[in-house]
């Protein structure tokens, strides 16, 4: 899995906006978002590049952290 911060979510409506976006990533699966720990969790494909990612991410107004993989 990996874990990407995610800076200036104060509700469901932005978990919801979050999950949206990584979901349109072909790729991308296993989306979970955490209001709580201000993360996204999330499988990818070797193709998804950090990139479109934080590109996703930063097009719906919220500030991106560290990507981390456990």
């Amino acid at each position: 899995m990996k874990k990407l911060e995610i800076n200036g979510m104060s509700c469901g409506n932005c978990c919801a906006s979050v999950f949206a976006a990584l979901d349109k990533i072909e790729g991308v699966r296993n989306i979970g978002v955490s209001l709580e720990e201000k993360c996204v969790t999330f499988k990818a494909d070797d193709s998804v590049t950090e990139e479109q990612l934080k590109a996703a991410v930063t097009a719906i107004g919220f500030e991106v952290g560290a990507l981390t993989e456990d």
